[in-house]
């Protein structure tokens, strides 16, 4: 790379970095404190990912992603999950409509999903069917029904909620649907000032206007800044390595992980670490990947990868406890 190169390289970055700041203060004015979680969010949009929010009712969820909708200027449409929610609730549905002529033709009318910010509330209360239904669209950013594929407006992102603490009429989300989730964010509660301070929002019901920083193309250009960021070998092995520590039969694995987890990560989640650490990288104006930048937003990509042995479960042993023991035990360089 020449150094004319890499002069408009950081040029980009710091520009990154402005942007990406100015994203998460617009959206700060909306939602108070949890600003890990908005940092999250708004890093797993910019890469292609989407995001599992798990919090009790109250905290926010919803007007995260609303915030988000106006502050990036995308289309918004929310879905809120129940036990008699139809795939075809979700995608659409061919019916029967009558052309100029008076003859009858199927039509492709379109679902919620066709959007390009999607809440998936409480998505756990669905049935595995209805879930299932999402498997492509996270995935592939396209629907396909009736022999015919449909492509989604890109930048298309999920966000999916879904209460820690309700499970009776509930179903577990499969290994197959977790794992395309680039992050899965625990939503705390907030603090004694972050309370008051909403209280105060919502009884003298102050007006918050935010403005427009992002649109949709400028997203998807800030997508092909992304993969000029630079990942040294170092680094990439590390978050490979770091993948590999989740599995309990492997040489990289600490003590807990092979005491309290039954099977690890996914090959997915090493891309994740990769695509978030280059996020987290131009953030900081920097244009090349750090260590810190894998072990960052570790928690939020493998801990919903893991899955607890029948030991793990009976001892109410928490899977983010066992991460941060990997990133703590694994050495940055390969011996």
């Amino acid at each position: 790379m020449s150094e004319q190169d890499i002069n408009a390289l950081q040029a980009e970055a710091s520009q990154f970095q402005k942007t990406f700041q100015a994203v998460r203060e617009e959206i700060g004015k909306v939602i108070v404190g949890q600003q890990r979680v908005v940092e999250a969010a708004v890093t797993a949009i910019i890469c292609g990912g989407n995001v599992l929010l798990e919090g009790v009712p109250g905290l926010g969820k919803t007007e995260l992603i609303k915030a988000m909708s106006e502050v990036l200027d995308l289309e918004f449409r929310r879905i809120q999950f129940t036990p008699d929610l139809m795939p075809a609730d979700i995608i659409g549905t061919n019916m029967m409509q009558p052309d100029e002529n008076g003859r009858y033709q199927f039509e492709f009318r379109k679902g919620p999903i066709f959007t390009q910010l999607l809440l998936a509330d409480e998505i756990n209360r669905a049935t595995p069917k209805t879930q299932s239904a999402l498997l492509e669209t996270m995935q592939e950013g396209t629907v396909t029904t009736g022999g015919e594929t449909h492509t989604l407006e890109q930048p298309f992102f999920v966000m999916a909620t879904q209460n820690p603490l309700e499970q009776e009429g509930t179903y577990p989300l499969p290994e197959a649907q977790l794992d395309r989730f680039l992050f899965k964010i625990d939503v705390p509660f907030v603090s004694l000032d972050e309370l008051n301070n909403i209280v105060n929002r919502t009884i003298l019901k102050q007006q918050v206007e935010v403005k427009k920083i992002l649109n949709g193309p400028e997203i998807l250009h800030l997508r092909t800044v992304l993969n000029k960021v630079v990942v040294a070998d170092p680094m990439r092995d590390f978050a490979c390595r770091l993948v590999l520590a989740t599995h309990p039969e492997t040489e990289f694995s600490p003590e807990g992980i092979k005491k309290f987890i039954r099977w690890g990560a996914s090959p997915r989640a090493a891309q994740a670490l990769i695509r978030s650490a280059r996020v987290r990288a131009l953030s900081q104006g920097r244009v090349h990947v750090s260590f810190d930048d894998i072990k960052y937003f570790a928690d939020e990509v493998l801990k919903h990868r893991a899955l607890l042995n029948y030991d793990g479960q009976a001892e109410n042993v928490q899977v983010g406890d066992l991460i941060d023991e990997c990133v703590t035990a694994l050495p940055e360089q390969a011996a």
